[in-house]
């Protein structure tokens, strides 16, 4: 039985690397960062759903609801298939299996981890970020029911708390090579 890095490690064949984790854990920052220090191309999925369907995220979620923004976002990164690239997904692509099981066959994924009080002081308005977040549900919540989702899916974490990009993307290329 392969261990959770052992497993991620042969995923490295697949030559692609995926940041998963809350909005505000600096997955696109990072990424940007990763891909550029380790020779790669950076795909942020948030974007290439705003391209393909012509709509900045927040109204794509008023315009479908949360449901139907959910199943864009899981569409679109089912699809995703770069050859050599940091991948930074929504805050909410762990809601879609198929998407995520997809991600995992193609890349090594690396939930970013930050406490909720940095989250939280990280966030400026929600839903003009295009943060999935259901009617009644705060942000403490949606923290509480994602992280099993971000741990359930990643190969590796890495703790962000306290460390700057630079040492986050040091860390990174140094536990990936």
């Amino acid at each position: 039985m392969e261990t959770k890095w052992q497993l991620g490690v042969r995923h490295l064949k697949a030559k692609n690397i995926v940041l998963i984790g809350m909005p505000g854990a600096g997955k696109s920052s990072i990424g940007v960062v990763l891909a550029k220090n380790m020779g790669m191309s950076f795909v942020d999925s948030d974007l290439v759903i705003q391209e393909q369907e012509g709509k900045k995220l927040h109204e794509l979620i008023e315009e479908h609801g949360l449901e139907g923004f959910l199943a864009i976002e899981g569409k679109v990164n089912s699809t995703l298939h770069p050859k050599t690239a940091v991948i930074a997904t929504g805050g909410s692509a762990v809601y879609s299996k198929q998407a995520m099981e997809h991600l995992r066959s193609i890349a090594m994924v690396v939930y970013l981890r930050l406490p909720y009080e940095s989250i939280q002081e990280r966030l400026g308005d929600l839903t003009e970020r295009g943060v999935v977040l259901r009617e009644g549900l705060t942000l403490r919540g949606l923290y509480e029911e994602r992280v099993p989702l971000y741990e359930q899916y990643a190969n590796m974490t890495v703790d962000c708390e306290n460390k700057n990009i630079r040492e986050i993307v040091t860390e990174l290329s140094k536990r990936l090579k």
